[in-house]
């Protein structure tokens, strides 16, 4: 898998969109999370024709990626960056694989084959814990490592966090050397985003 396909699909699929509501602040935004129970994968990607989120690419305010939500089809959201996303019984995925599985749990891990030549393996390496973006602190957040082998020397790692009632808050892409050495890419925070009430 080429980088910028990465990045798309960092951008696109993971980016698709977020919420509850338009935006408010990250303070009540915190607390209603913490009153409402985390009972399904869906809220950790809520999804809904007009939700919006709008990320930093590398930390940078002048650099920024819109993703909106712009229509239902075929059971997929279907957004502005050419991500399609839907949530079913087993996870959050697109057409290829899964981005986040239950149950949501430290270690958990699952394998998704995406094509002849390329099978991405996935580890939850943190749930339930709390993060940060420049949208706010969210308290009910999960981390995933995704691993694909791009040749004998060179393994792409993508860590992406999700956070409850949320959805994508921060997409990392390192390129890991096969003496271990992780070089960054490129990465993607939350700057913004705006939730229709009818996010699921």
């Amino acid at each position: 898998m080429k980088l910028s396909s990465v990045v798309r699909w960092g951008l696109g699929a993971s980016l698709l969109v977020v919420g509850a509501g338009a935006c408010s602040s990250s303070r009540q935004q915190v607390l209603e999370q913490e009153t409402r129970p985390a009972d399904s994968l869906a809220a950790y990607y809520p999804l809904a024709v007009g939700n919006r989120w709008t990320y930093r690419v590398n930390g940078r305010a002048d650099r920024t990626v819109d993703v909106q939500v712009l229509k239902e089809e075929d059971g997929y959201f279907h957004d502005n960056q050419g991500g399609q996303l839907s949530v079913d019984g087993f996870g959050v995925r697109d057409r290829k694989r899964y981005l986040l599985r239950g149950p949501l749990t430290e270690g958990n891990q699952w394998t998704n084959v995406v094509s002849v030549s390329s099978t991405e393996r996935y580890q939850i390496l943190q749930a339930g814990v709390p993060c940060e973006a420049p949208a706010g602190s969210f308290q009910n957040c999960v981390r995933v490592e995704a691993r694909n082998r791009v040749d004998a020397q060179t393994t792409l790692v993508n860590a992406l966090t999700f956070a409850e009632g949320v959805g994508l808050v921060r997409i990392e892409v390192s390129a890991e050397k096969s003496n271990g050495e992780r070089l960054p890419q490129t990465w993607l925070e939350l700057a913004s985003f705006k939730l229709q009430e009818s996010g699921r």
